[in-house]
């Protein structure tokens, strides 16, 4: 069973804290990691990471241990709730016109073991970390679109000035699919699940700095937190980073 650490952070330069993180564990050992970055609306951003975290969260820990019994039924469960919460978030927001535009991104990971299925919505990341550092997922952004069509190349796109402009969000339109990923985790791996705040600010090598270190797995969390509030804290900074490695608190 992973250990965990779960970090949200203003930040220094924001009022509010429009994300939100959770990690549920259910009595048969499944997890279930969440971490949403609000966006839109008058401060409705909130709203919308609100609604969607503490959603799948009931949703997650009322559902029955048939539904998750194989990796393509946690697909499908994670698709279908998504689904629905989208619906109930896009229609929130169409009662409540302080609340107009208003979305989240969305990483889901479902664990059991060391396995994982991810469902990701927006530019919130995973990384992985095991000797090196990788990134699992690839932001839903209109850069890596000019990217994908060969108009910008990788490096442009890190500081192109429509960076943040994303393309896929939950609750912003009537429909929605997240994008899944698999991914199975060594002995002594470390899985990240980040809002741009932190990745924005601290590259994939500083955080493996970090999570290198011999820190406790408290003060690693504290440390990144720490990093991206030193290189300007423009955002809010949120995270669950877990660990499979025995030992770690």
């Amino acid at each position: 069973m992973f250990q965990y650490v779960m970090e949200s952070d203003t930040g220094k330069k924001r009022e509010v804290n429009e994300d939100r993180v959770a990690v549920l564990k259910r009595p048969d050992g499944l997890m279930l990691a969440l971490v949403a970055d609000g966006m839109g609306g008058h401060n409705a951003g909130d709203v919308a990471s609100e609604m969607t975290v503490a959603a799948l969260s009931e949703l997650f820990m009322d559902a029955d241990s048939e539904e998750f019994e194989s990796t393509s039924s946690k697909k499908r469960w994670l698709d279908e709730k998504i689904r629905f919460i989208n619906s109930e978030v896009f229609n929130y927001a169409g009662d409540h016109p302080e609340c107009k535009g208003m979305g989240t991104t969305l990483i889901a990971a479902l664990i059991e073991d060391r396995f994982c299925v991810i469902c990701h919505i927006g530019d919130s990341r995973v990384y992985t970390f095991n000797g090196k550092a990788e990134q699992v997922t690839r932001d839903h952004s209109y850069v890596n679109v000019l990217v994908d069509n060969g108009e910008i190349s990788e490096e442009e796109a890190e500081d192109h000035p429509k960076k943040n402009w994303i393309v896929r969000a939950l609750g912003t339109e009537s429909g929605i699919e997240g994008e899944m990923i698999e991914l199975e985790l060594s002995d002594s791996s470390y899985l990240l699940i980040c809002s741009d705040g932190l990745s924005n600010k601290v590259s994939k090598e500083e955080i493996a700095d970090i999570v290198g270190t011999s820190a406790v797995l408290s003060q690693k969390g504290k440390d990144l937190v720490d990093l991206a509030n030193d290189k300007g804290g423009e955002d809010n900074i949120s995270f669950v980073l877990l660990a499979s490695k025995a030992g770690e608190v």
